[in-house]
């Protein structure tokens, strides 16, 4: 499954298409410097139990190590990952 991203000034998504159509994000916003808002998840009927989320998830965390952002979950679900995922604490604003 390819994950793309979106970059638009201070706001961005990781997200999935299939044939044109959006059925999978997480969007973001820039907070100031290296600090990145996780805002949103949602995922469609058709991928959920398939782990797409996390997909999305680990893309927003490969992107901010590259950039040295620290994230900020706003997001249930991604505040609920990073709460079970130890693996991800380097990237999380504490």
């Amino acid at each position: 499954m390819e994950i793309n991203h979106l970059e638009n000034a201070h706001k961005g998504s990781f997200y999935v298409e299939e044939n044109g159509a959006l059925i999978a994000e997480m969007t973001y916003s820039l907070a100031g410097p290296g600090k990145m808002i996780i805002d949103h998840t949602s995922v469609s009927d058709q991928l959920r139990g398939q782990g797409v989320g996390n997909l999305l998830l680990d893309a927003a965390v490969s992107y901010s190590r590259d950039k040295s952002f620290k994230i900020i979950p706003l997001c249930p679900f991604a505040r609920s990952v990073f709460n079970k995922m130890p693996a991800y604490d380097d990237v999380l604003l504490k």
